[in-house]
């Protein structure tokens, strides 16, 4: 599995979300200083809720940053997931797992001591010239988004 990297071109991507499709290019056309895309594993588990939260908290639109989560979950799941957390960003349905292995964030990863392949929770912090600032790959749900925030808003 190849990771990205920064300066790496971000791979493009048009991905169902619960209200139409969404594009990195559409993101990155309305981002002032860049776009936040974030891989989870499954919807209303607790550390996905908490991330998605964290998110919604930090505010990242009002400091120029346009933000989407991606999991392999159902559009429906992905609605009722917005709803209940409130959530003012794009989650972004791929359960063919496309989006998330082009961007290095599927496969192999330990889980309660075991090997198993499913989505490595990762965030990529994308420039407004499509290009990666920051590739950070088995981040913790909890905390995680507080040193995103502390990185692009330094």
């Amino acid at each position: 599995m190849a990771r990205l990297e920064v300066g790496d071109r971000a791979p493009e991507f048009t991905i169902e979300t619960p209200n139409g499709t969404v594009s990195l290019a559409d993101l990155l056309e309305k981002a002032e200083k860049g776009v936040i895309v974030y891989f989870y594993p499954k919807a209303m588990t607790p550390g996905c809720t908490t991330e998605a939260c964290d998110f919604r908290d930090a505010r990242l639109t009002d400091a120029g940053y346009e933000v989407i989560g991606i999991s392999p979950d159902s559009i429906n799941k992905l609605q009722s997931f917005a709803e209940a957390e409130l959530l003012d960003f794009p989650l972004g349905s791929d359960p063919d797992h496309e989006v998330l292995e082009a961007y290095g964030a599927w496969g192999e990863k330990k889980n309660y001591g075991r090997t198993v392949v499913g989505v490595i929770r990762s965030t990529f912090v994308i420039n407004p010239d499509g290009t990666i600032a920051e590739a950070m790959y088995n981040v913790k749900a909890t905390g995680h988004v507080a040193r995103v925030t502390k990185n692009i808003l330094a």
